[in-house]
């Protein structure tokens, strides 16, 4: 069972939370980075979280007409085939959605979904992001509400950010202030407007000081316990055995964060945690190294004609996929994932 059922993605975020680890959710935006974090996933005997963004998924689409549910759909589809040969169980998640392409890209897969499962199919997707965090809160529950449901009804995870994540994303931008961290308040309106499991179960990105982009540990003030702070508060007003953690958290904005503030944010409720920027540069550092150290073959230098060893994509393509696993398998170790699969 490579792509999970929608029982088994349940079981895996169920499993992740009592064993106080998280899925590395690897964005993709290629057949060739798709392999790179299976193979990643494979070699830490983990399972994990695939994933693609609006503007991974408008690539995938191809540059002619650029169609994000196209590229979505493509990429889906050629997951279900391939990681069949893998050793492991992933799910298959798309990336910050903001409203202005809610109606080109999320809703589309819903109902693509919704009609894969009336069929008595499982859905495409395991799970689908709606970043609202640009719009109110009162305005961001709302459509997640709507969303929710829709979702739901397609056996299909929702997940919902609700507060600003820093830097930059796929045009969805924040400044790096004191607003990038949620409030007790913040929790308790999403738990009233979204429920805590009854109209659906959905993943919370909530914010602690997380910021997209790189950045060195020290330059961001993370500070993972305001979890704790958001599990107690809500699990109060709901009569939640103290303890209890009724959020599933994701950790946004993770690339430079230290070892210590992934702990401390894997013993408060996370769940899952995307890897960007990290995964990006590990891909392309092995081409690059590649390329220097082989000008004269790469390039046709003049007038010769090079060496078709060395720019064939196939052997700088295999160099690119090995890095990028590799920090993938690594990601796996330091949020307790490796050795944990299905069996």
């Amino acid at each position: 069972m490579p792509i999970a059922t929608p029982e088994v993605y349940a079981e895996m975020l169920d499993r992740a939370k009592a064993g106080k680890f998280a899925y590395p959710a690897i964005n993709v935006t290629s057949s060739q980075t798709l392999h790179a974090a299976l193979r990643g996933f494979a070699e830490a005997e983990s399972d994990g979280i695939i994933q693609m963004s609006t503007g991974g998924a408008e690539f995938l689409g191809g540059q002619y007409n650029k169609d994000m549910v196209t590229g979505a759909v493509a990429l889906a589809e050629f997951a279900h085939i391939v990681a069949a040969k893998y050793d492991i169980t992933v799910a298959l998640h798309t990336d910050h959605c903001p409203k202005d392409k809610l109606d080109g890209y999320v809703r589309p897969l819903l109902d693509i979904s919704a009609e894969r499962v009336k069929a008595g199919r499982n859905p495409l997707f395991q799970s689908h992001m709606w970043d609202g965090s640009a719009e109110t809160l009162a305005d961001n529950l709302a459509i997640g509400e709507e969303l929710l449901a829709q979702a739901a009804a397609a056996k299909i995870i929702l997940e919902v950010e609700i507060t600003p994540t820093g830097g930059e994303e796929d045009g969805v931008s924040h400044e790096i202030n004191d607003e990038l961290y949620t409030t007790v308040e913040d929790a308790l309106r999403t738990a009233e407007a979204l429920g805590l499991g009854e109209k659906g179960r959905y993943l919370l990105a909530a914010s602690f000081g997380n910021v997209h982009g790189v950045y060195k540990p020290g330059n961001v003030v993370l500070r993972p316990e305001l979890l704790k702070d958001l599990q107690e508060g809500v699990g109060a007003k709901y009569g939640k055995a103290a303890g209890s953690q009724p959020f599933d958290f994701v950790f946004h904005g993770g690339s430079g964060s230290t070892a210590e503030e992934i702990a401390t944010a894997l013993e408060n409720g996370v769940v899952k945690m995307n890897l960007d920027t990290d995964t990006q540069y590990a891909f392309t550092r092995p081409v690059a190294d590649h390329m220097l150290r082989n000008y004269d073959g790469v390039l046709k230098v003049d007038g010769e004609v090079g060496s078709k060893k060395t720019y064939d994509p196939r052997t700088w393509g295999k160099l690119a996929e090995a890095g990028m696993a590799k920090r993938v398998t690594e990601a796996c170790g330091a949020l307790r994932s490796t050795g944990t699969k299905l069996k």
